[in-house]
């Protein structure tokens, strides 16, 4: 037996035996039939089974995932190539773009700044300032990740006048995720897989304004799905197809329900002038700034 015959675990499908937990942990045998990290579970979930479908996780940090199909694309644009899922064998690929800060810039604003007394204050607040408000909030506080990859970047709020105030600050600061999910989007289009529509799940999905406002700096139509704890939902699949309770993709898909889409309807050139103002807020925190 060669030494990596001993050393390294059986490579197995994502719906497969991986074996059981020990009656003493939870008063009975509970078989292990489905294995998938956080985010492809998510994907799994959100039933993206086909080559250009997307999902992107709104929780602490942001995840964007698009399934590439039977290719394992590598990026040129410092995405990450990754397995979605494998089933009888064939894997499926997907391209990853990764956020550190997505919804913790909201919880900043809570629990950091204490300029709201809730998260969902700030949908309420957003709704009230006008998207001329000339504020970026750049959310750096442990760098950038995709597509920058900067860890020593660091957080900056610019285009503060006398007529800033708490809604301002605090609509930039959602207006930052959606900015980094377009950040993704042109990476990936660069790469040669745009999304065409984007399924979205995490907490933050719960916000009307944050995902409208999302819709519009994409371009591109967003669904947010009746059930938004997608990653919990995919490794059930995974598991529900190995026992049967499923019995084929197909069968999953027709299960996906749209709960509210939301559709691009700002002009191509606000889109444009607000995602330059973005980059260019990008580029003054970059540590290396050639």
């Amino acid at each position: 037996m060669c030494i990596r015959d001993s050393l390294l675990p059986e490579v197995k499908d994502s719906s497969d035996d991986f074996g059981s937990t020990e009656e003493r942990l939870f008063g009975t045998v509970i078989p292990i039939n489905g294995m998938a990290g956080d985010q492809q579970a998510a994907l799994f979930g959100q039933t993206c089974f086909e080559k250009g479908m997307a999902k992107s996780t709104y929780g602490t940090g942001c995840f964007m995932m698009v399934n590439t199909g039977d290719v394992a694309l590598k990026s040129s644009h410092r995405l990450l190539t990754t397995i979605a899922y494998r089933l009888n064998g064939k894997p499926t690929y997907a391209l990853e773009g990764s956020i550190f800060i997505a919804g913790a810039t909201i919880q900043w604003l809570r629990d950091g700044l204490k300029i709201i007394a809730n998260a969902s204050d700030a949908e309420s607040l957003a709704e009230k300032t006008s998207l001329e408000h000339g504020v970026y909030m750049v959310p750096a506080f442990t760098g950038l990740g995709a597509p920058y990859w900067d860890p020593n970047a660091r957080g900056a709020i610019f285009g503060l006048t006398r007529d800033t105030g708490i809604k301002e600050i605090v609509t930039a600061g959602l207006q930052s995720v959606c900015y980094q999910s377009k950040d993704l989007q042109k990476a990936m289009e660069k790469d040669g897989t745009r999304p065409s529509k984007l399924r979205v799940d995490g907490g933050m999905v719960a916000n009307n304004w944050v995902m409208q406002f999302l819709a519009d700096i994409l371009g591109a139509p967003v669904d947010r799905p009746i059930i938004t704890e997608t990653t919990a939902l995919g490794a059930a699949y995974l598991a529900g197809l190995k026992v049967g309770i499923f019995d084929s993709l197909e069968a999953l898909s027709a299960k996906w329900e749209v709960e509210q889409r939301f559709t691009p309807v700002m002009s191509k050139e606000r889109r444009d002038t607000l995602y330059a103002g973005w980059k260019n807020s990008v580029k003054r925190v970059q540590s290396d700034k050639e």
